[in-house]
């Protein structure tokens, strides 16, 4: 029996995901989206074409759009299906996801455009924070229907007026709330942290806020795929392993993932403003490198659609790495031929010039320059706790370097 999944991409039916009888997914455009003068393809690595596309052709974005490792093995537990069933756990959990998309049981109408959400009190936040880790995502529960990449907790609310709600029905979240992950302590300091230091530097960069709820910390993420204007609406956005067709297993670089000779081919491919953007992407490399992010790896790397412009998406999941002495030095992608952020030194970056067709005395340039607005930014940065205190100093040490 053929099961079949219609894709709506910004609300009008694109295509649809179907599985045949052997458990094997097979991906077409509707015709009436190939018809349509402002049809745009899903993804980088799936064109506009009449033939489907087959599982080894789309498994890297439909799988890029779900949960990963440990969490997506307890959802799926948690609903009674395989976690290596992309198709069953896209039509459970595929109606919020990262970009635009939504996923439907085939004749199912896309709900009206009605916002619909549940306050959560304090204490109702609190409990929902300290249950994810044995319910990711809230998967299974009446009207939550939510999709989010990566192996952390998180979860999607909508915030208006300072009120936290629960989008329920398909409606649009407006933010990521991330809780504290107990093996790394301070992790949301931490990534607070780097990512408003990020910003403070003039860096393109996801606003962020560590908050507290009933004595759970977490990190409250504004969306930036998700726009008022002046209704909630979707921007579409994928990360780079799905615009490459790479699937979220093979995200390292190690294991088959993209390198960033890679990533500045794509963005020179198919960005709108290459010429900003390779240099934003190369500023990008440089301060994960300050900050001793070495979980920097294909799927950290988005680009957003927004319109008719296809943009390199701003900063995101960028946390100290390099404070946690239990964990690699190695990074998820080499600079420059070096996997070691250690031993990465100026002539490095030169290499990762060559790589990415830019220019020595460019990346020279932009190394210093980033370096010094950095050192520049870390006094505006409130850093009182002390995960906070030990990246900022860090950082400071580590924009002496590469030398």
């Amino acid at each position: 029996m053929l099961r079949i999944l219609d894709i709506y991409l910004l609300d009008e039916l694109s295509g649809h995901l179907e599985q045949d009888k052997g458990g094997e997914v097979r991906f077409q455009y509707a015709e009436s989206w190939l018809n349509n003068p402002r049809a745009s393809p899903l993804s980088q690595s799936l064109p506009l074409r009449k033939e489907r596309f087959q599982r080894k052709e789309c498994r890297g974005y439909f799988g890029g759009i779900l949960p990963e490792e440990s969490k997506r093995e307890i959802i799926a537990r948690n609903l009674g299906i395989s976690p290596r069933n992309d198709y069953a756990m896209l039509e459970q959990i595929g109606g919020e996801c990262a970009g635009a998309v939504t996923f439907l049981p085939h004749g199912q109408p896309l709900p009206q455009r009605r916002e619909v959400s549940r306050k959560l009190s304090g204490r109702e936040l609190a409990a929902i924070l300290r249950e994810l880790p044995q319910r990711p995502l809230l998967a299974g529960e009446e009207g939550i229907r939510l999709s989010l990449a990566g192996a952390q907790d998180k979860i999607a609310v909508r915030i208006e007026n300072g009120e936290i709600s629960l989008p329920l029905g398909g409606s649009p979240s407006t933010h990521i709330l991330k809780p504290a992950v107990e093996r790394f302590e301070g992790v949301v300091y931490n990534e607070a942290f780097c990512m408003q230091l990020a910003a403070a530097a003039g860096l393109p960069a996801a606003a962020v806020e560590a908050k507290s709820s009933a004595g759970v910390d977490y990190l409250l993420v504004q969306r930036y795929d998700r726009i008022h204007r002046p209704a909630l609406e979707r921007l579409h956005q994928e990360d780079f392993c799905q615009a490459l067709g790479i699937v979220s297993e093979n995200k390292y670089q190690k294991e088959g993932g993209p390198s960033l000779k890679q990533c500045f081919a794509l963005l020179r491919e198919v960005s709108t403003a290459p010429a900003r953007d390779l240099v934003r992407l190369l500023d990008a490399v440089i301060y994960n490198y300050l900050v001793g992010n070495n979980d920097a790896h294909g799927k950290n790397f988005s680009l957003l659609y927004r319109n008719d412009a296809t943009e390199l998406a701003p900063l995101y999941d960028v946390v100290s790495t390099a404070s946690y002495p239990e964990l690699s030095a190695n990074m998820a992608m080499k600079l420059g031929g070096e996997y070691s952020s250690d031993r990465v030194t100026v002539k490095h970056f030169e290499l990762l010039a060559g790589e990415a067709g830019l220019g020595p005395p460019l990346v020279r340039k932009r190394v210093r320059e980033v370096s010094e607005r950095v050192l520049a930014a870390i006094p505006k940065v409130k850093a009182t706790r002390p995960a906070a205190k030990k990246v900022a100093a860090l950082v400071r040490q580590r924009c002496q370097a590469p030398s």
